[in-house]
């Protein structure tokens, strides 16, 4: 874990992601962004497209990839809007994506997830929400590493939740086949895991000159609660100590992970978690921000990591 000054900015929990890309030039640069259909996936890619990036909207269903595409291009004047089909449940679909991909990546921003699903399995037998938010974009990530090691400075975003808050990786019985499931604390494991994952990757890929970080969005209205009512959102938010839900649009939502994934202020700082487009410290009890200290653990994030590749290999 990084013991260096924390990060600040100029920005805060009302910036939107255009406000963060503002003056910045990236044209030249590929990014791709799971799940950038919807939410604050759409509109992360309509921010970097906006200051010239070429961009890759991977998402499962192309026909919403599309009308996306057309959208971003309509707002910012950018053609380079391109749809991939990637199914991260799917790790063919996954192998498929990054066969197809040539030449180097500067930005990947793992967006795309599920929250506090009913109990649903891939046809390995993996509890979803782990295999979705952690393992497809694992699998997606280092298969694209020697894309990502080619571009020189690329970064890597992974989305994670204050959710990580109601649970570390239970390593013991990730898949829930023995303790019964919960879907809030099956959504909390796969948020540790993305953090987690920021923390070994920009260990590993330092040389490369790979950064990886983890953030938090904020609360925001998206179809990633469609399992979920906004009272029961409200409720638990409340039950954890966060009070009444503040929630922001899906432009601010994607604030923090446009300035993770392009911004100048954050060069350099790998295996670190943002949110409200701050690096943030150690979560206090009784609080929603910050984060644990279980989801930045180095033994942790080491041993997570080769339980996922473990989980690859079948």
């Amino acid at each position: 874990m990084t013991t260096s000054t924390p990060v600040t900015t100029p920005f805060s929990r009302e910036t939107t992601a255009l406000e963060v890309v503002r003056g910045l030039d990236l044209t030249g640069r590929r990014a791709v962004v799971t799940g950038g259909a919807s939410g604050i996936g759409v509109e992360t890619a309509r921010a970097l497209a906006s200051a010239g990036a070429d961009v890759t909207l991977a998402i499962r269903n192309p026909d919403a990839g599309q009308r996306a595409a057309a959208d971003i291009t309509g707002t910012t004047g950018n053609d380079r809007i391109l749809v991939a089909p990637l199914d991260l449940a799917d790790l063919d679909s996954v192998a498929a994506f990054v066969r197809t991909w040539d030449g180097p990546l500067h930005m990947l921003v793992n967006n795309a997830g599920i929250m506090a699903s009913p109990e649903m399995r891939t046809e390995q037998g993996w509890e979803m929400q782990f295999a979705t938010n952690h393992l497809g974009h694992f699998a997606l990530a280092t298969g694209l590493h020697p894309a990502l090691a080619a571009a020189g400075g690329a970064r890597v975003v992974s989305v994670s939740s204050a959710a990580h808050l109601r649970s570390p990786v239970v390593f013991d019985d990730i898949h829930f086949r023995q303790r019964p499931y919960d879907p809030w604390a099956a959504y909390g494991q796969s948020k540790t895991a993305n953090v987690l994952f920021a923390v070994e990757a920009s260990r590993r890929w330092a040389d490369d000159g790979i950064v990886v970080d983890a953030l938090m969005p904020g609360a925001i209205r998206t179809n990633l609660q469609r399992y979920i009512s906004d009272e029961e959102l409200d409720r638990m938010r409340a039950q954890s100590g966060g009070g009444a839900a503040y929630w922001k649009t899906p432009e601010q939502g994607a604030a923090t992970s446009v300035l993770v994934a392009a911004s100048p202020l954050v060069a350099g700082a790998g295996g670190r978690y943002f949110e409200d487009c701050q690096e943030a410290g150690v979560n206090q009890p009784g609080t929603r921000t910050g984060y644990a200290p279980y989801a930045r653990d180095p033994e942790s994030a080491e041993r997570l990591w080769t339980v996922s590749e473990e989980h690859l290999r079948g």
